[in-house]
């Protein structure tokens, strides 16, 4: 077993070798591929039955096939790391941001109110000085900009672990849940505006120049400008498109528009210096049912459902690739078990102060608090992010840091069920005993 896909790769690329041509990588990552799979379909399904959400089973799946080494066997030995292995866990990676901005509408946000909004404001904010601070004060010998970046790590939170929770819990329209779903949303928003700046800041200094409070501001506005104006010119221009496609009589026209417009949208956003996931989720976000109606009068099925069985192949990817990607030989490094406490119990506390925007509003706050802790899949792209960037030659997140945010995302994701579910029915009964809230 020991050097499997090496052997396969060799295997592989005999006949080529043989005749001197080109070695085709196509075999290799596809056994590769099947491998991560199995191991997602596995972990997804122990942690279903354990009462917890199918991607901290994949994210423990890919822990667990990266550290085979640690036992002697190096099967997976580079998988992770492999160009072609993420290039497609990046493309799930769009694909998921556009699932989650398909989940969302323009009005919807709109309709969230203020205390979603202070919520997030919070939210966003809280935990990432807390996460700075910790940066700061564990890892001196870093630089500034990897203390910012760790904290923005901390930032946003995972709409759709709670979302499932609370719709699992019968409480989808209580008016907590409405608060921690909206703010959940504006806190993606918030998130992506921050992962633009931050990484704008990094990108200067790597250049070897720093940054004004102006330079500071303009990639702001042109975050925020961007995706103001997919939301305007994007919605209007997706609109028509997806009505031209429909006149198409060809089977799958809308899914082929709408992966078009979030590709599309995401090659527009890193042309800007911004990060490709911007633009997947302003595509999901312009992208409403009301687009899909032509579609629907013909019996078709809605864009969400046809993009399942493509985000089912990609999304996984890159889930257990990230577990791959956690070094659990890094924990024996001096201080790094010590970082991963403190970003957990900072990024637990940071999201419960998220909960004071809702005081005085006869909500339970405890549950908005709970509700926003989860980070999900949002930390993870986050960290994939920093091991790309560097300033000095010197990764902004190192592999023992990634490690330390991985299990910061595991956590959270770990705690919340249990948490939400037994805050909300100690709720519910504290108002009406025996009877579900909402």
């Amino acid at each position: 077993m020991r050097r499997l896909l090496p052997f396969l790769a060799l295997v592989a690329a005999a006949p080529a070798l043989a005749s001197g041509g080109h070695v085709d990588p196509t075999p290799t990552v596809a056994i590769a591929v099947a491998a991560i799979l199995i191991g997602a379909l596995l972990g997804g399904h122990v942690a279903i039955r354990l009462g917890q959400p199918a991607v901290l089973g994949e994210l423990v799946a890919g822990v667990v096939l990266g550290n085979l080494g640690l036992v002697g066997l190096h099967v997976f030995d580079g998988v992770a790391t492999d160009p072609l292995i993420d290039l497609l866990a990046n493309i799930g990676v769009l694909i998921l941001l556009f699932e989650v901005g398909l989940e969302s509408t323009v009005g919807e946000m709109a309709k969230v109110g203020v205390p979603s909004l202070v919520v997030a404001v919070l939210g966003v904010v809280a935990p990432m000085l807390l996460g700075w601070g910790v940066g700061a004060w564990l890892l001196p010998e870093a630089t500034t900009y990897a203390h910012i970046f760790l904290g923005a790590t901390l930032a946003a939170t995972s709409v759709g672990i709670t979302a499932r929770v609370l719709q699992d819990l019968g409480r989808s329209q209580s008016g907590e849940a409405r608060v921690i779903l909206g703010a959940a949303v504006i806190d993606d928003v918030l998130g992506l505006v921050l992962l633009a700046a931050v990484t704008g800041l990094i990108a200067a200094a790597e250049s070897g120049g720093s940054i004004s409070g102006l330079e500071l501001g303009l990639i702001l506005v042109k975050a925020v400008g961007f995706l103001a104006g997919a939301l305007l010119a994007g919605r209007w221009l997706s609109a028509h498109f997806i009505g031209l496609a429909a006149r198409l009589q060809r089977p799958g026209a809308l899914l082929v528009a709408g992966l078009v417009v979030c590709l599309s949208l995401s090659w527009a956003a890193s042309a800007l210096g911004l990060a490709a996931i911007v633009g997947a989720f302003a595509a999901g976000l312009i992208l409403e049912e009301v687009h899909f109606k032509p579609f629907a009068d013909r019996g078709e099925r809605n864009l969400s459902e046809l993009m399942a069985p493509i985000a089912g192949f990609l999304v996984p990817i890159f889930f257990v690739a990230m577990g791959m990607r956690t070094d659990l030989r890094s924990f024996a490094m001096p201080g790094v078990a010590a970082v991963a406490v403190a970003l957990t119990a900072v990024g637990i506390l940071g999201k419960l102060v998220s909960a004071v925007g809702v005081i005085g509003r006869g909500l339970d706050t405890l549950s908005v608090g709970i509700g926003m802790i989860p980070r999900g899949e949002v930390g993870l792209i986050f960290a994939n992010i920093g091991l790309g960037l560097t300033i000095g030659g010197e990764r902004v997140v190192d592999q023992a840091l990634f490690s330390a945010i991985v299990v910061v995302v595991m956590v959270t994701t770990l705690v919340t069920p249990p948490a939400l579910k037994w805050s909300m029915v100690r709720r519910g009964h504290a108002r009406a005993p025996g009877r579900a809230e909402g």
